[in-house]
C-alpha cells in the first residue's frame, strides 16, 4: 500500500496482521497493523522487496512484481524474480536541477538494466544465502532465527 506518507507492505500469509510501514520521510522502518493502513492507499500486490538505494533524487525501494517458480529444496519453494519496480521514497523532483534529473535518469536506467539480467532467486522459507554444507555445521539456534535474524 502506498501514501505520500508512507509505504505499507502487508503479509499475504492467512492470518498475518503485522504491516511493515516504511516512512517516505525520515526512513523509519516499523511494525504496525493492517488496521494503521489509510483506506485511501493505493494498493498493488508485490511479492517481496529486494531493498534500497539512495541515487540522486534520494532512496528507492525495489519491489519485486512478477516471480515464476523454478523449483524445491526440501519442500522449500525457490523463485525467480521476474519484474521489479523502483518506488522513489519522494513525492516529487522538484527539488533538482537538471543536470541532477539528468543524471538521476541515468542511474535508474542503469539500475533497470541490471535488474533485467536473469538471476535474481528467493525463496520465503529457506536460506539461500548459506551453503546446505554451512546449514548442517550451524546450531539450532541459527537455523530457527528467522532469514532477516541471520
Amino acid at each position: 500500500h502506498t501514501t505520500p506518507e508512507k509505504f505499507y507492505v502487508e503479509a499475504c500469509d492467512d492470518g498475518a496482521d503485522d504491516v511493515l510501514a516504511i516512512d517516505r520521510v525520515s526512513t523509519e522502518v516499523t511494525l504496525t497493523v493492517k488496521k494503521d493502513v489509510p483506506p485511501s492507499a493505493v494498493t498493488k500486490p508485490i511479492f517481496g522487496i529486494l531493498g534500497t538505494i539512495r541515487l540522486v533524487a534520494g532512496t528507492y525501494l525495489i519491489v519485486i512484481t512478477k516471480k515464476k517458480k523454478v523449483g524445491e529444496i526440501f519442500s522449500h519453494a525457490i523463485w525467480k524474480a521476474m519484474e521489479f519496480d523502483i518506488l522513489s521514497y519522494k513525492k516529487t523532483m522538484l527539488h533538482l536541477t537538471d543536470i541532477q534529473l539528468q543524471d538521476n535518469k541515468v542511474f535508474l536506467s542503469m539500475l533497470n538494466n541490471v535488474l533485467s539480467v536473469d538471476g535474481f532467486y528467493f525463496s520465503t522459507t529457506y536460506d539461500l544465502t548459506h551453503t546446505l554444507q554451512r546449514l548442517a555445521n550451524t546450531s539450532p539456534e541459527f537455523q530457527e532465527m528467522s532469514l532477516l535474524e541471520r
